[in-house]
């Protein structure tokens, strides 16, 4: 009985831990990222505004995007010259913690919100 009881006194408080979330840090700026798709780590890097997003993919390859924040750690992402049916989706991202100069993140499209990829954003 006592092994119960101190196990379920630490998972309630496991279950109150509150990771850091200090998006504000993360609206604006210049940064580079991480994020796997398909066992392949994808790196490139961006500089956001409040309303837009210019991101870099390497080899010369640039794309816009205008940005519309839901909250202080979410916001959607429509570019403004999609080439693609798939590019024409928006895509939601959500800050899932932040640490230090970094912050980890998932998307998705905003009609499926089953199908998310995670990464990671360092600020510069």
């Amino acid at each position: 009985m006592k092994y119960f009881t101190l196990v379920l006194l630490l998972l309630c408080c496991i279950s109150c831990f509150q990771p850091d979330r200090n998006c504000t840090d993360f609206k604006t700026g210049t940064f580079t990222y991480e994020v796997s798709l398909n066992d392949e780590t994808i790196k490139g890097s961006f500089t956001r505004t409040e309303d837009l997003q210019i991101e870099n993919y390497g080899e010369g390859k640039i794309d816009s995007s205008r940005i519309n924040w839901v909250n202080d750690c979410e916001f959607i992402a429509k570019k403004i010259h999609p080439q693609t049916m798939n590019e024409k989706k928006p895509l939601l991202f959500k800050i899932l913690y932040t640490e230090g100069d970094s912050y980890t993140f998932e998307y998705s499209y905003v009609d499926d919100m089953t199908n998310k990829h995670q990464g990671k954003v360092y600020k510069k």
